[in-house]
């Protein structure tokens, strides 16, 4: 990460009035080419961010309360670095708004602004929060397969798959880490793996997840060489990645990349 002159990891003031400009750009374009991504993309998809706390003045000042459903395209040119989106979303503390509509509009325009796409935002009253329940990621989990882990350094090579045998089914491991590309904090979470193709031989995806451990990049930028990697070595006709990244700061994000039509659910782990 060549700008180190992000919010992240830097010591700064909580505005709590309405402030828009504290939003910080990244570019989308270093990371993907250092994939060899450039022009269409390989994959379409979302960056999912859930934030727990957002807060505003509603009518005669009372404090209101909700949470917030953020759905970034992956064919933005640029995300929003995190730190300066929860100091945007604390700017909103004290300023006043008619209703959680008016909020959402701000919300979505000002990030869509951000990272030059159409952003949607879902603000979520904190009784349809409490109703939600915590679910389980679909398919086979890997984490209790007896397997030797002696790569720290990201390889494709670990990859392996059989030609002979074609499958479709969805495989998750809760192993996921990976270090912030800025600070070097660690970032916990979830994967699924869906995929229909060649059976990919369960060992060597779980090495090659767990050779994430040491990696300094943002969470999409990793799901990204996934799904790169795992289309050049095992060859799938269809593939989709979906993290679920436990929160930090208020804030989950979720990255999501497919070549298929499919829209990801937003579930709500354990982690979450």
């Amino acid at each position: 990460m060549k700008d180190r002159k992000l919010p992240l990891g830097q010591e700064t003031g909580y505005p709590d009035k309405y402030a828009p400009e504290l939003l910080c750009p990244i570019s989308r374009a270093e990371s993907r080419a250092a994939l060899s991504i450039s022009g269409t993309l390989p994959f379409q998809g979302v960056d999912i961010w859930n934030a727990w706390e957002l807060t505003w003045l509603g009518e005669g000042d009372l404090p209101a309360v909700a949470t917030a459903e953020l759905t970034v395209p992956a064919d933005s040119p640029r995300i929003v670095e995190s730190k300066s989106l929860k100091l945007y979303l604390n700017s909103l503390s004290m300023s006043r708004f008619s209703s959680s509509i008016e909020v959402a509009a701000t919300v979505a325009s000002d990030l869509g602004a951000c990272v030059g796409g159409r952003v949607r935002v879902k603000v979520q009253p904190i009784g349809h929060t409490e109703a939600r329940g915590v679910s389980r990621l679909a398919g086979t989990c890997l984490d209790s397969m007896s397997v030797t882990c002696t790569d720290w350094d990201v390889d494709a090579g670990l990859l392996q798959a059989d030609s002979d045998e074609l499958v479709d089914e969805d495989l998750h491991t809760h192993l996921l880490r990976s270090l912030c590309p800025v600070t070097s904090q660690p970032d916990t979470g979830s994967l699924q793996i869906s995929y229909r193709g060649p059976k990919i031989d369960r060992a060597a995806l779980l090495r090659y997840i767990v050779s994430y451990r040491q990696h300094n990049d943002f969470h999409e930028a990793c799901v990204e060489r996934m799904f790169v990697d795992l289309m050049s070595r095992c060859a799938p006709e269809k593939l989709s990645i979906h993290a679920r990244y436990q929160r930090r700061g208020g804030i989950d994000i979720n990255p999501y990349r497919s070549n298929t039509d499919e829209r990801p659910l937003n579930l709500r782990l354990w982690r979450q």
